[in-house]
């Protein structure tokens, strides 16, 4: 309906040009939204408002010139003109009940598009180093990245989901140490234990299965431990792999898989960190300072130079970054998205400047970031900060064991990522209209349920009936579902276009609320049969969106519940 009044607009400002009304070279973006009130139509549009000056007339004489420049559409029932100018258009029934025929129709490619028309994009997201079980705000990262990747390929894009491994560097000699000490019967709080170890009674599991010379199979590897617990390189080897499968099956419990672990490591051992520092010295922007190596990323936009080489020798972090996101660029993703926790907010800048720094014609601006939040996890009204397993936070595992995979990845993805989240274990677990997730799926069983009831009634749905009697839909609340039902596809688009997962959590609710008030008010199982299956026909629709937009999320869709 939308892509209809736009077009009549289109050629209402054609035939307006043409009568000298409007500039001949005036080619304004059309902007048409649903209507904030039903009293006022179905959508709406300020063109006169925004062309009234060009024009050199007013807005409402502007409106009314458009209004009788538009072309005859069945589509369109009546247009009026509101306040200072605004153009409101009401749908005829039979017109906007065409939706129903087009969702079910498409079934599950309602919503899909090409028009990323097959754009390569590298999505890396959770990146956790491994040293631990995924804590919560990895989980924030891998619903939104995974929805990210999802909603991406739903707009005709060639998704490429990857997780960037830190297997170097000073926490990883730290875990190499924790398991050590364990192994040798060094319990934390003994003044043998590591200044920085770990604590958590993983670090106990490593070292039983090391000393046991367990083998891990790990994503890309094969490891037996050696058994010897002064033999800190084995140790380290063995302790990866065995944190690495683990984060393994902590995302396969969440649904998320990835296309590619790229390990830091693989950076120093292939020469790519060298190749950098030399291509950056090369460039000319870099300089020595108290026995350093700095980078001049204040010649790009950074607040100030950054050191990427310290004077004992070893590199800092900005600095396999850069060399990463080089790599990412020599593998054609000219479209990178990064999603991150908050705390990586200042390597954002550091990392761009760096990326010019090696005048690669590598664009400004590259990669594109999507930064998360912190998540407090509460259980009645107080915070829970603690996991046994983990020894200091409350992993991925503790949430979905306490409230179930659907919920976990909804309330990790159903808020803009920019802002803090507060994750309910109670809401999350209740069977009510206040949980979110529940309230969406629970429309989607209802449809299930309607459908059942026909055929015990022995009047199954009849879907040739239905589409003939689609203009009996005429009740204000199945207009409103008519309408939200049509947005679908602008939602997803949108969604993408803006990397925010979270537009499609909110249109969830919002087709839901529509869903359950209409099933409220407009009785579905008459007598009637042509209404019954128009009726029934809805609900399907409905379901179908429903269906669609939480396969986005990763969230399922049960038909009992």
């Amino acid at each position: 309906m939308k892509e209809t009044i736009v077009a009549l607009l289109e050629d209402a400002l054609e035939t307006l040009k043409q009568q000298g009304t409007l500039p001949a070279d005036i080619t304004p973006t059309i902007k048409v939204d649903p209507a904030r009130d039903k009293a006022h139509g179905d959508y709406a549009t300020n063109l006169a408002l925004a062309l009234a000056k060009p024009a050199g007339c007013k807005p409402r004489d502007l409106a009314e010139a458009l209004i009788a420049a538009l072309p005859a559409s069945d589509a369109v029932a009546k247009v009026e003109i509101a306040g200072p100018g605004f153009v409101n258009f009401f749908a005829a029934t039979d017109a906007a009940a065409q939706v129903v025929r087009q969702v079910l129709d498409a079934g599950d490619a309602y919503g899909r598009s090409l028009t990323g028309q097959g754009r390569k994009v590298q999505v890396e997201f959770v990146s956790a180093n491994p040293t631990g079980p995924l804590h919560v705000g990895h989980g924030r990262g891998a619903a939104i990245g995974d929805c990210l990747c999802r909603l991406l390929e739903a707009t005709g894009h060639d998704v490429t989901r990857e997780f960037y491994y830190n297997d170097a560097g000073a926490q990883i000699a730290n875990l190499a140490l924790s398991v050590q000490a364990r192994a040798r019967g060094i319990e934390p709080g003994n003044d043998a234990w590591p200044t920085d170890g770990y604590r958590g009674d993983y670090i106990a599991e490593v070292a039983k299965d090391y000393l046991a010379g367990q083998t891990v199979h790990a994503d890309d590897r094969h490891v037996t431990a050696k058994g010897d617990p002064e033999d800190l390189d084995a140790i380290r080897e063995f302790a990866v792999a065995w944190l690495r499968r683990e984060q393994d099956l902590d995302l396969k419990a969440f649904g998320v898989e990835f296309d590619v672990y790229f390990l830091e490591s693989s950076l120093y051992e292939e020469g790519k960190v060298e190749a950098a520092v030399e291509r950056l010295v090369a460039n000319g922007h870099t300089y020595e300072q108290d026995d350093a190596l700095w980078l001049r990323t204040t010649d790009f936009g950074d607040d100030k130079d950054r050191v990427m080489r310290k004077s004992d020798g070893s590199y800092t972090y900005f600095l396999p970054d850069v060399a990463y996101h080089l790599d990412k660029w020599q593998r054609g993703f000219t479209t990178v998205i990064n999603e991150q926790g908050a705390d990586h907010h200042s390597t954002v800048t550091r990392v761009r400047a760096g990326l010019q720094a090696l005048e690669a014609g590598i664009p400004q601006g590259w990669p594109d970031y999507v930064l998360h939040q912190m998540v407090m996890v509460t259980r009645s009204g107080v915070e829970v900060k603690l996991s046994k397993r983990a020894g200091s936070y409350v992993t991925v595992r503790d949430l979905i064991d306490e409230v179930g995979r659907d919920a976990t990845r909804f309330f990790l993805a159903a808020r803009r990522a920019d802002s803090q989240l507060t994750f309910d274990i109670d809401l999350a677990r209740s069977q009510s209209n206040d949980n979110p997730v529940y309230y969406v799926q629970y429309a989607h069983a209802r449809v299930c349920s309607m459908l059942r009831r026909a055929e015990s009634d022995g009047t199954p749905f009849d879907h040739d009936l239905a589409m003939v009697s689609l203009a009996r839909l005429d009740a204000d609340q199945e207009k409103a579902l008519f309408n939200r039902l049509a947005r679908f596809p602008e939602v997803v688009s949108h969604a993408a276009a803006a990397r925010e997962p979270q537009q499609v959590a909110q249109y969830l609710l919002d087709l839901a609320a529509d869903f359950h008030t209409c099933y409220n008010a407009v009785k579905v199982m008459v007598e009637d049969d042509e209404l019954r299956n128009a009726r029934l026909a809805l609900g399907l629709a409905t379901r179908q969106v429903l269906r669609n937009g939480l396969d986005l999320m990763g969230v399922s869709a049960p038909e009992e519940m």
